[in-house]
């Protein structure tokens, strides 16, 4: 196909069946995509100009049209974007998660498998800790054949990480604001635990909470493993974040989360952290796995025992991200 035919077909069609046909549309688009492509264009300036505008439209209706329709879910723009995939919301507070690359389809396998491990195994009542996996599908791309592994996960609306709740706090939290976030934040990592699962990834971008109700939810279990394995890789620009095991490709356990959860914990505090709370966060964060708690609902009782100490009883405080 000549770059002058493409230029008149793509003016003519006014549907994308007629733009790309209704037997290979693949095809098609890969068709127009060779005529009209910058580097296969003709000298004239003026052909180059409509052939130039034509490449951009193709391209355009066919990225819009090949992510329309994915399984039984309709899509738009994304709405968040992740460390591996975009997730889109597909209604009824519910995400579609796409890697965006199909290399990462086992990242997004282990995360299924997490949560339906959790969900199994795990204690009804804190099960709203975790997303619920509702859908999975394998999806392939009709333009290059590469199959992408997609799950659909419910979760609360109204959530933020602690990427926002920092920039909302740059001098740091009220150590009695991060307490609500640290209890529960132990609460899901023994949830996890006692399902034999190692989150491996416990950062500020992926703990999220819901302000108003003091909820937590731990979110991409896409890195977890079984406890006493390895994690299976790092998020990318986070390595400071790491315990030694995870950095040294050695068996981690409970320890491994519950460093890098007082870690988050620490941070969101920055210097207001009282001298009894920072001394109990590093105690979380030795530099052994076997010299760390491993046991994050006992954890939890011993950090309430350093809470009542400070604060006496506890009460509830209303937490706000506009402060």
């Amino acid at each position: 196909m000549r770059a002058t035919e493409a230029i008149d077909l793509v003016a003519a069609a006014g549907t994308d069946a007629e733009l790309f046909g209704a037997d290979q549309p693949a095809r098609r688009y890969r068709e127009l995509v060779a005529a009209l492509h910058p580097d296969r264009l003709p000298a004239d300036p003026a052909v180059r100009a409509e052939a130039l505008d034509a490449f951009v439209h193709v391209t355009t209706r066919w990225q819009a049209r090949r992510v329309t329709v994915l399984g039984d879910y309709r899509l738009g723009t994304p709405a968040h974007s992740g460390d591996l995939a975009d997730l889109y919301d597909v209604g009824d507070d519910r995400l579609l998660k796409l890697p965006r690359r199909p290399t990462d389809n086992d990242l997004m396998a282990r995360e299924a498998h997490a949560l339906r491990t959790i969900a199994e195994r795990g204690d009804p009542r804190y099960l709203p800790y975790v997303p619920r996996l509702v859908d999975e599908f394998p999806h392939r791309d009709a333009t290059s054949g590469a199959e992408r592994r997609i799950t659909v996960l419910a979760t609360a609306p109204g959530l933020h990480d602690l990427d926002e709740v920092r920039r909302a706090y740059p001098d740091g939290l009220d150590a009695r604001d991060v307490a609500w976030m640290w209890r529960r934040l132990l609460v899901v990592l023994g949830l996890a635990h006692r399902a034999g699962l190692v989150h491996g990834a416990v950062l500020p971008r992926h703990v999220l909470i819901e302000p108003d109700a003091h909820g937590v939810v731990l979110v991409d279990w896409c890195f977890s493993a079984a406890v006493g394995s390895t994690i299976p890789a790092l998020v990318p620009g986070q390595e400071e974040w790491y315990p030694d095991e995870i950095l040294r490709r050695r068996p981690c356990g409970p320890g491994t989360d519950i460093a890098m959860a007082s870690r988050c914990m620490s941070w969101l505090m920055g210097p207001r952290a009282p001298r009894e709370l920072h001394t109990f966060a590093q105690g979380c964060r030795q530099r052994s796995l076997d010299g760390r708690p491993d046991d994050a609902w006992r954890l939890l009782r011993e950090l309430d025992q350093v809470l009542d100490r400070l604060y006496g009883p506890r009460t509830f405080r209303p937490f706000t991200l506009t402060p």
